[in-house]
């Protein structure tokens, strides 16, 4: 359980940050790096979650918070044994999965997609397009951080569904109010 008694320490005023084994990193480097851009892209379903107010679809945005907070916790876990245990938190393949049956679901139900589709639509589908495309900078991020250090290679595809899960997921909210924003190659020459 995390005891939080004091937000500050004073221990990153040296642009350091500890990891969960103990160790310190830059908080440049590419570890921290893409730990920061996943709580970005954590805060941006918030976003997309308050936009949804009600709608069934905010619990599952809200248990997604709950796993990329694992996956950060797994990204700041430095080591190559990427077996979960009491004490370690690993993105496992269930994880995984279930974005795939939810995802598979909510695709069914949308129609076929006759061209690339605009970020937009109602507040609720922008917000969660916008929670996408940093949910790519994220994985961009892991994919450079993996380069450099080993991480679990579930957190890579953890953040890929999650960004196809999203684009879905914005399709979804979209078909019972007009439907999506379809791009026009060339509509404003």
């Amino acid at each position: 359980m995390v005891k939080l008694n004091r937000i500050y320490t004073r221990t990153g005023d040296m642009g350091t940050t500890g990891l969960v084994d103990g160790s310190r990193a830059a908080k440049d480097s590419p570890r921290l790096i893409a730990i920061g851009e996943v709580d970005e892209a954590n805060s941006a379903i918030g976003v997309a979650i308050v936009a949804l107010a009600d709608h069934p679809l905010a619990a599952d945005l809200t248990r997604i918070q709950n796993d990329l907070f694992d996956l950060g916790a797994d990204l700041a876990t430095p080591g190559e044994d990427f077996a979960p245990s009491a004490m370690v938190l690993r993105i496992v393949a269930g994880q995984v999965e279930r974005l795939e049956r939810e995802l598979d679901v909510m695709n069914d139900s949308a129609p076929p997609l006759t061209s690339f589709v605009l970020p937009g639509g109602t507040a609720a589908a922008a917000a969660i397009h916008l929670a996408r495309a940093i949910v790519r900078r994220a994985e961009r991020a892991a994919v450079a951080t993996a380069h450099d250090v080993a991480i679990n290679p579930l957190v890579l595809a953890y953040l890929n569904r999650l960004s196809d899960y999203l684009f879905v997921a914005a399709r979804f909210i979209n078909k019972d109010s007009g439907g999506d924003i379809l791009w026009v190659p060339g509509a404003s020459r």
